[in-house]
């Protein structure tokens, strides 16, 4: 956890190295600086200083030292991507970094490169990936416990535990909810506790992680044990981020439990903290949400409306921010209908004469707004179903018939003019086969240019090729093979099926969710995720 000091301390020492005429040095104060203008949000700066490492590295010459540089540079740039938020680019830094890491036989560089790709894993929903990854570099670890002092092994358990309890943790609130995962959680969770004897910032994030766990698990009386049983030490500790959190959680839990006194004591010390340096403005946020709903609750419309227009001022401010916890504050509605719920606090205050009045229109409206959305709902519903039990009976069909179209496409080809004879075509199409049966256009750089470097041929004849074979443009031929890859996996592979959009565009190659979505609905007519529901209930 590095601090606004020792940031600052960090600039000074890097800014040092910097004036050093030995180019290595130079390449990792600079790539060092790219990461801590990151932290402090400094894109900018970030990319400059991170672009300025690269051209000292190039002036390195050719040596293990220059690997090891770059895996480093690759590292610092895959934290300040991830940073930015942009964890399909950090993925491609940090794997790529893991190779160089290996092929010099830095393996503690690679099990920290091991370590962020799970992290990056677990942001985007590959949960089970995620873990499957930190479990692998656990081994690594204990493999190699002879490089490590004993507090540098203390430290890395701790944080891979700590990891792995937050993966099982985050896997049960992605809808699985499953109580089995919840003990998974716990269980790294303590061992975390145990190898963080002296990393007194390991240890009260793993017993406010722990304490979290026993809430989701209405083990209320041990939530609260495991939260006052920190409180103190985290302030006195300078953990105050944390500590706010902790006043937050202990808010949270008595308002759960309906104490309402007890927890309208800890909302407002959140709400000090926050008044005080500006600390935990997430936290402060759903403190007012809930003091709102609290005083609604002890009928104290005025005490309800000021907070509800604390807590709708500050909304804006913070948008950007809530992603993830807004699911906590609004007990997963919609923001719209959240902000809507805070205005009608406010409304009940200030015109309580014609709320009645205006409920009961408001419900009318409703009534018959959500008739006719259900009506609407159920027919589209009903044409997605049908879509996709047709595209199910389609590749049942192409399995049956798929060799007669091979033979029929062999036919054509034979039949079809060209600019290149039919053996060159037929040698071409054959090699593309096979990079179709090594699911080569899987890959995000699988182009016609690669294609047609793999195949040794140029892409004109590529095109062609695929012209006459398929009747289709070479990226509108690739576009199909990675959508119907999709499409087999989602039938045959429940788990597949659990991933999120953006994981499975980016498992087949697309850069982003939104382009999958469009190929995948321009193929089929229905987006992936009408289409998997659809499939569950054909399942079913």
């Amino acid at each position: 956890m590095l601090s606004s000091s020792n940031i600052d301390s960090a600039f000074i020492y890097t800014d040092k190295l910097e004036t050093s005429n030995n180019h290595l040095h130079q390449a990792f104060a600079q790539g060092t600086k790219s990461y801590l203008y990151q932290i402090k949000g400094d894109v900018q700066n970030s990319k400059f200083s991170l672009d300025r490492a690269y051209e000292s590295l190039k002036k390195i010459s050719s040596s293990k030292d220059k690997i090891e540089m770059n895996a480093y540079l690759l590292n610092c740039g895959g934290l300040s991507s991830w940073k930015r938020g942009d964890f399909s680019h950090a993925l491609d830094q940090f794997q790529e970094g893991r190779k160089l890491s290996i092929s010099i036989n830095d393996r503690v560089q690679a099990l920290k490169f091991n370590i962020n790709i799970g992290l990056i894993n677990n942001e985007v929903g590959n949960y089970k990936e995620a873990i499957s990854i930190s479990k692998q570099s656990d081994l690594m670890i204990d493999k190699m416990r002879y490089l490590f002092s004993d507090e540098q092994f203390n430290m890395y358990k701790s944080a891979i535990n700590l990891n792995l309890g937050k993966y099982y943790e985050d896997f049960y609130k992605s809808k699985i909810d499953k109580t089995e995962y919840l003990d998974s959680a716990q269980f790294y969770y303590v061992k975390a506790i145990i190898y963080s004897k002296s990393l007194d910032y390991n240890k009260m994030l793993a017993q406010m992680n722990l304490a979290n766990i026993y809430y989701l698990k209405k083990n209320f009386s041990e939530a609260e044990k495991g939260y006052q049983s920190i409180l103190n030490s985290s302030k006195e500790n300078g953990f105050f981020l944390e500590y706010s959190k902790i006043i937050y959680n202990l808010g949270d839990l008595y308002y759960y439990k309906k104490e309402y006194k007890q927890s309208l004591v800890y909302f407002k010390k959140v709400d000090s903290i926050y008044y005080a340096d500006k600390a935990n403005p997430i936290e402060f946020l759903k403190s007012n949400y809930y003091q709102a709903k609290i005083y609604q609750a002890l009928k104290n419309q005025e005490e309800a409306a000021k907070y509800s227009e604390i807590y709708l001022e500050n909304y804006e401010k913070n948008e950007f921010k809530l992603n993830k916890e807004i699911a906590e504050v609004n007990f997963k509605k919609s923001k719209e209908q959240l902000k809507t719920e805070m205005k009608i606090i406010q409304e009940d205050y200030k015109y309580k004469k014609n709320l009645t009045i205006l409920v009961v229109l408001v419900l009318c409206v409703l009534v018959v707004f959500l008739g006719f959305l259900a009506v609407r709902g159920f027919k589209k519903k009903k044409i997605a179903e049908r879509k996709v039990a047709d595209l199910i009976e389609e590749y049942r069909m192409n399995r049956i018939n798929s060799e007669k179209e091979i033979i029929i496409n062999q036919e054509i080809v034979k039949n079809t003019s060209s600019v290149i004879s039919i053996e060159k075509e037929n040698e071409i199409l054959e090699k593309l086969k096979f990079l179709e049966k090594k699911l080569e256009y899987l890959k995000p750089d699988f182009t016609q240019q690669s294609a047609a470097k793999k195949i040794k041929t140029n892409t004109s004849y590529l095109s062609s090729v695929v012209n006459n074979h398929y009747n289709k443009t070479f990226s509108e031929y690739l576009n199909e093979l990675r959508i119907n890859y999709v499409i087999e996996e989602m039938i045959s592979n429940a788990t597949y099926r659990k991933y999120s959009t953006q994981a499975i565009a980016e498992s087949v190659g697309f850069k982003n969710a939104v382009s999958f979505t469009k190929s995948f609905n321009k193929r089929t007519g229905v987006t992936p995720i009408q289409f998997i529901k659809g499939l569950e209930k054909e399942i079913v």
